[in-house]
């Protein structure tokens, strides 16, 4: 359902209709006394009596027009708690019907900054929903204003908020579009059309891409009868020339699994392992809206993943834009070949900070650590930490799996200087990472995060009802906030 929020002064406080308040933990109602009648006061007071006050919200039916909401709000409560109350606050009031809502935030007994625009963050993010294709859409809409003179958001929090929930959004879309509408000769379209915002596109095609001796990309390609592409997605809001940060991602936009063929069932699901790319896409929107002030470039990789009498064989050897040798043992194993190329091509002409790549990478994430932790690989301690608690801050959590020399032999080929899979078994997220980390040739501070279990959700999270839940974009906006400006 759409979310509209407006900020008044002209709505009283007390007769205002479905009004939001903000109590204790223990729902201490003395605060209310200015905002609401003494009828409605007392008959809050009375219903209390026999409510559970473990619960984050209560919602009491003051008459058939009127709602008077509590939302508790603990003590030991973080950013991330009130953007979950927010996304809480929506799911409770979603009914599909057109609704009007007061939020006071005079009510609001709370040390934590900006604490009405986390709310309304985490309300918005959850209000997200994907119905492009329905042709019966609902028209319900929700409308909150936000009242009172406490806590109030500034015009640049305003902004911030609106960008980040913009770039997620994006994100979100990307990965809801099915195939057969965003191949990649639609993506690189859509991605030139970001030019509008102020980022610096470039597309390099097919021809392009030959050319530069990008073969392990165009390999995974070759199948599909739409084009291959790396785009390239800058940002300057620096006033100096320092590096720029460096986001790679994985655009799969559709993956058979190519001669190395997925099973049938769950094969639908393959149209969102483009979703490391849609995530780099999204981030690179929000730094543009909010005019961050730091230099930043994205490269995706835009491929499709079929099976054609041109296709991929297994036992075929690729020579990468890096000048290595790769021996397609599993032409499934096809994202990190994408990722080679663009991997080494960034570092080659961009000279970043540091890289982060994203891709829905492995499986084996998965059986590892579910749908709670992206997996996290790193030759930075430094990086790493600046990422896992960024993760924390935003509740976009990541684990750190290991790296060592020791998995190298894994993928050691007998035929050319490594093979895309580990065929003795075991440490599938990590050998799938090891063998990324060979296409960083000067030694550049490198993260990689396989968010396979993080970008799409059967049965939804706090912040999305579930779909696409453009898992990335705020955790490595949130490094940058910290790190970075």
């Amino acid at each position: 359902m759409t979310v509209q929020i407006n900020y008044k002064n002209n709505i009283s406080k007390k007769t205002a209709t479905n009004l939001i308040v903000f109590v204790d933990e223990k729902y201490n109602t003395k605060s209310l006394k200015n905002h609401v009648s003494n009828q409605e006061y007392f008959y809050i007071n009375d219903l209390l009596k026999t409510c559970d006050v473990k619960k984050n919200l209560l919602i009491f039916e003051i008459s058939s027009k009127k709602k008077i909401i509590l939302v508790s709000v603990k003590k030991d409560f973080q950013e991330s708690n009130i953007e979950n109350l927010g996304a809480e606050l929506y799911s409770s009031i979603n009914n599909g019907k057109k609704m009007n809502y007061s939020v006071n935030t005079d009510t609001i007994n709370s040390k934590i900054d900006n604490f009405i625009g986390h709310f309304l963050h985490g309300l918005k993010l959850k209000s997200y929903t994907f119905n492009k294709y329905k042709t019966k859409k609902a028209n319900g809409y929700i409308t909150i204003n936000v009242i009172g003179n406490k806590n109030k958001s500034s015009t640049y929090n305003k902004l911030k908020f609106k960008a980040l929930e913009e770039g997620t959004f994006y994100t979100r879309d990307l990965v809801s579009e099915p195939g057969n509408v965003l191949h990649p000769d639609e993506y690189a379209k859509r991605l030139n059309s970001l030019k509008k915002n102020g980022l610096k596109i470039n597309i390099y095609d097919n021809k392009k891409l030959k050319k530069l001796g990008m073969n392990a990309l165009l390999g995974v390609g070759q199948g599909s009868i739409r084009g291959s592409y790396l785009v390239t997605i800058e940002w300057n809001g620096a006033k100096n020339n320092s590096k720029p940060l460096a986001f790679v991602g994985k655009g799969v936009c559709f993956d058979t699994g190519g001669y190395s063929l997925k099973p049938a069932k769950f094969m639908e699901d393959m149209t969102y392992d483009m979703a490391g790319s849609a995530v780099v896409v999204g981030l690179m929107k929000n730094l543009a809206l909010r005019k961050a002030k730091i230099n930043a470039v994205g490269v995706v990789g835009l491929v499709e993943n079929m099976v054609s009498g041109n296709a991929q064989r297994p036992g075929d050897i690729v020579k990468s834009y890096s000048g290595k040798t790769i021996e397609i043992l599993n032409t499934d194993a096809e994202g990190r070949l994408v990722l080679a190329d663009a991997l080494t091509f960034t570092e080659k002409k961009f000279q970043p900070e540091f890289i982060i790549d994203l891709a829905t990478l492995t499986g084996a994430i998965i059986v590892s650590l579910g749908s709670e932790y992206a997996g996290l690989f790193s030759n930075n301690d430094k990086l790493s930490k600046q990422l896992l608690d960024a993760g924390a801050k935003v509740e976009e959590k990541l684990w750190r799996m290991p790296l060592h020399k020791n998995f190298d032999k894994l993928i050691n080929s007998k035929n050319a200087d490594m093979q895309n899979i580990n065929y003795v078994g075991g440490a599938g997220s990590t050998t799938a990472a090891q063998f990324l980390q060979r296409f960083i040739l000067n030694k550049t501070p490198w993260a990689h995060l396989d968010i396979a279990g993080m970008a799409f959700s059967k049965y939804g999270g706090a912040l999305n009802s579930g779909g696409a839940t453009g898992y990335g974009v705020r955790l490595l906006n949130q490094l940058i906030e910290d790190n970075y400006e």
